[in-house]
């Protein structure tokens, strides 16, 4: 990735609770901006999930005893589109269609888990998925199908499948080989710009090391990051998801994790909000909220760096 990094240190207040060192990357003249420690917004649509996963999720009911809600809560719901009763040529009904969504899932490779959504009703439809605290949003095919391979982040993996409607459907799988990999989520609402980046066992930006969402897996680099959402539907949910098989690496070291967000015409003078979710090898799940002030828009084109809202990855050689 090739960038003219320019970094200045911004310190004092900005680095307030959340213990986050924040940088600025820059194309030309310096400007500012602040991390404050305030209720995200994201955390509206993060608390429902966050929930399910502190309780125990084996309890959740079955689909069909679940009332399912979408996740921007002022979003005007639809009327549902009741299946039309059509006739045949002789005048008898003929059935009509069955509009039940579903889902199922199934392990995957790298502790993940398969996920098929089934919904013959809503083709081409916003759909949220909500999995241990992660949320982001899709779109369905013209069939109403949605197939996805999405990074677990509990064992015993719960995923909520919801439409406008509130119409849904709940999958489980278990996850085996969870506790062999360490992995981070970075997730946002609306068009931030909000990048991860990670850095493995020294590497320098656009070093075969440097991993990101549009980096080449497997070029020199052990982790990889996989982007989930449609930045294309109305009021998208977007995650950032940067796995390391730290069970099975041949190498010791560290790796550097940051946060990045391009200065755009989309969110230049604006609070954008972010939250982090951290799973490690024998510990649980972690969050932190996120909220940054981004400079105006003469700052277009300027990237802002935080190194410290993740902890460095330590690594030791299996």
């Amino acid at each position: 990735m090739s960038r003219k990094r320019l970094v200045f240190t911004v310190g004092g207040t900005t680095l307030c609770a959340l213990g986050a060192g924040f940088f600025m990357q820059m194309g030309g003249a310096g400007t500012s901006a602040a991390v404050v420690a305030q209720p995200s917004p994201i955390q509206q649509s993060v608390d429902a999930p966050a929930a399910l996963h502190a309780s125990d999720e084996a309890a959740l009911p079955d689909s069909g005893a679940i009332t399912l809600i979408a996740a921007q809560p002022d979003m005007q719901a639809p009327e549902p589109m009741p299946a039309p009763d059509l006739e045949d040529a002789g005048g008898r009904n003929r059935p009509q269609a069955d509009c039940t969504v579903k889902a199922s899932a199934e392990p995957a490779a790298m502790a993940s888990v398969d996920l098929s959504v089934t919904a013959p009703c809503f083709g081409n439809e916003r759909v949220t998925i909500h999995h241990s605290g992660m949320i982001f949003t899709d779109t369905t095919d013209e069939s109403g199908n949605l197939a996805l391979t999405i990074p677990a982040l509990s064992e015993h993996a719960v995923f909520i499948v919801a439409f406008a409607t509130g119409k849904g459907a709940v999958a489980m799988a278990q996850v085996p080989g969870l506790d062999a990999v360490d992995r981070v989520v970075l997730q946002w609402s609306g068009r931030s710009g909000f990048e991860l980046h990670a850095l493995e066992f020294g590497a320098s930006y656009g070093d075969p090391g440097h991993v990101w969402v549009g980096s080449v897996p497997g070029e020199g680099a052990t982790g990889s990051v996989l982007r989930l959402g449609d930045a294309d539907t109305l009021a998208p949910q977007m995650a950032e998801i940067y796995s390391f098989p730290a069970g099975a690496s041949p190498t010791s070291g560290t790796v550097t994790l940051s946060v990045e967000a391009e200065v755009t015409d989309a969110n230049c003078g604006r609070d954008i909000a972010a939250q982090s979710l951290d799973l490690r090898a024998g510990e649980g799940l972690q969050t932190r909220d996120l909220v940054l002030s981004v400079p105006g828009c003469s700052a277009r084109g300027d990237f802002l760096v935080l190194n410290n809202l993740f902890d460095d990855l330590k690594i030791a050689a299996r």
